[in-house]
């Protein structure tokens, strides 16, 4: 019985862990969903509406992050983009990762150090699932650029 119970605890464990990873980049439109159902529910719009309109404003958050991110030339707005969506991860991850410490960890310096590798891993989850979209451009890959577009000639454009 101690047996089942250390493995069903240790799947649960890293079931929550991947859950964390997989979930990462939604921290940021979550957020934005739920300040603005709980808004549009406390002016009135009753609770099925607040639900439909914290989904739909999430749903744009994300795709409006994603679609600015692979759109955007400027490195500039990619890595701010990109950085409006890892902070709260980052925040979250932390918080999460701290709270997962305390079943194992006694020092408070430990804990402390696990969590803020926490952040950094799951805060670099989310930049990275949210760059993905984003192609590099001929000039930053640090290639020389070549022209590729040429003129295909046929068997009869030789023969004229």
């Amino acid at each position: 019985m101690l047996a089942l119970g250390l493995v069903l605890n240790t799947l649960g464990i890293g079931l929550f862990c991947w859950a964390i990873f997989a979930l990462a980049v939604y921290a940021l439109p979550f957020f934005v969903a739920l300040n603005v159902g709980m808004l549009a529910f406390g002016d009135g719009a009753g609770v099925f509406g607040a639900l439909l309109i914290g989904i739909a404003s999430g749903a744009l958050t994300l795709a409006a992050g994603q679609v600015a991110v692979a759109v955007s030339r400027s490195l500039t707005l990619r890595v701010a983009i990109a950085a409006a969506f890892a902070v709260p991860t980052a925040i979250a991850g932390y918080h999460v990762v701290f709270a997962l410490s305390q079943i194992g960890v006694p020092s408070l310096a430990w804990r402390e150090a696990f969590a803020c590798g926490g952040a950094v891993c799951i805060g670099g989850t989310a930049w990275t699932r949210l760059t993905v979209f984003a192609e590099t451009g001929p000039l930053e890959s640090g290639r020389v650029v070549e022209n590729i577009s040429r003129s295909v000639l046929t068997a009869t454009t030789h023969e004229r």
